[in-house]
């Protein structure tokens, strides 16, 4: 044999007989395989949003977001954003998500108020909410849950990924002086605060930022809110409108969100899903900081550079836009028994905590 053979082949007989008498994998080793080829997969997504690609805060937020986990995942989550008008257009982002078309979109909760009325209220309330009691409401008063359970049918799942803080009132041609100048003001604002201007005699027109420079200069409209100072400036809304009007009646604390779809989320592993989550926290908190930060600059720019004219408005006007939003907001809970939830909940997280910030926010505010 030694002769036939040699030493060679007698070595190779015996690691394959060796290799045959080998155990075989255990169940456990078999899934610890399989989950490290899951997560060293790439997944490849698409993120559309309702904003204009790189417009300040709210369309570079989403390319924050995007880079973030690119580099916290290591490579495993590259996501590529599109904005309004590239994939789809601004107002189709939630059925575009929900149908798989992308897996992730960027937008406000408001713009699908037509498929659940409710919807609204996790974006913004007239009269309602700031940006720091909506996050409170989200994240630790059951507020995230109720959005979860509202948007599952439709397979998608939704993240606050942003707040405007207080918005403007908005930019007017004429000046308000009195309820009588809300009759048949057309004005672009969506949400419950179009139907409470409805309510008020005025005539809301719902249309992407993209439209609103040429609606107003045109005069398709009379009036428009945007964001703020900082966004409005980068608008150019101040060379065609001469008054700018505040308090944010409309638009307290404008929560944005990520969306995404069920079946993109469920396709990631545990850790990708927790980045997900943080990025999308950590870009809520990023937003109102920017915003923050830049409003007060962009409003002096704005008044002092560009002459614009800064207005309060009346009392009589804010007194009636309250009075027909508690109407409108308790009518939007009235669809079903989850918006009837979603509204009870709402409510009684703000009845708590603005009596606490009576005496802490508000109360240092006019001592300060």
């Amino acid at each position: 044999m030694m002769t036939r053979w040699g030493f060679t082949g007698i070595f190779a007989l015996g690691v394959v007989v060796f290799a045959g008498c080998s155990p075989p994998a255990t169940e456990a080793e078999e899934t610890a395989t399989d989950t490290a080829s899951t997560a060293a997969s790439v997944h490849h997504w698409k993120l559309i949003t309702t904003w204009p690609k790189n417009f300040p805060a709210l369309g570079t937020a989403p390319e924050r977001l995007a880079e973030n986990l690119r580099v916290m995942s290591n490579g495993r989550l590259d996501i590529k954003v599109y904005g309004a008008g590239e994939l789809v257009g601004a107002f189709e982002v939630f059925d575009a998500v929900s149908q798989g078309t992308a897996e992730m979109g960027h937008g406000a909760a408001y713009y699908w108020r037509g498929k659940m009325p409710v919807a609204a209220m996790f974006a913004t309330v007239p009269f309602g909410m700031t940006a720091q009691e909506m996050n409170g409401w989200l994240h630790y008063g059951g507020g995230l849950e109720l959005w979860r359970e509202l948007y599952a049918p439709f397979g998608v799942l939704p993240l606050a990924a942003g707040n405007t803080g207080v918005q403007m009132a908005g930019w007017f041609n004429t000046e308000i002086q009195s309820l009588a100048d809300l009759q048949g003001l057309k004005m672009r604002i969506p949400g419950l605060g179009g139907e409470v201007l409805q309510r008020a005699g005025g005539v809301p027109v719902t249309m992407p930022v993209s439209d609103i420079f040429t609606a107003l200069q045109t005069g398709t409209i009379d009036a428009t809110e945007w964001v703020g100072p900082y966004n409005d400036l980068a608008l150019g809304l101040h060379t065609i409108a001469k008054y700018y009007y505040y308090p944010g009646w409309h638009e307290p604390g404008a929560t944005l969100e990520a969306i995404i779809n069920t079946a993109a989320w469920d396709s990631l592993p545990q850790d990708l899903k927790t980045m997900v989550e943080v990025a999308t926290r950590a870009i809520n908190a990023d937003m109102l900081s920017e915003f923050t930060a830049r409003n007060s600059a962009a409003l002096a720019t704005l008044v002092e550079e560009h002459g614009v004219q800064l207005r309060r408005l009346p009392d009589d006007v804010l007194d009636r836009l309250r009075s027909v939003a508690k109407e409108v907001v308790e009518e939007a809970a009235q669809d079903n028994e989850l918006a009837a939830r979603i509204h009870r909940s709402y409510m009684d997280f703000l009845v708590s905590v603005k009596a606490y910030h009576e005496i802490s926010e508000r109360a240092y505010i006019n001592v300060r």
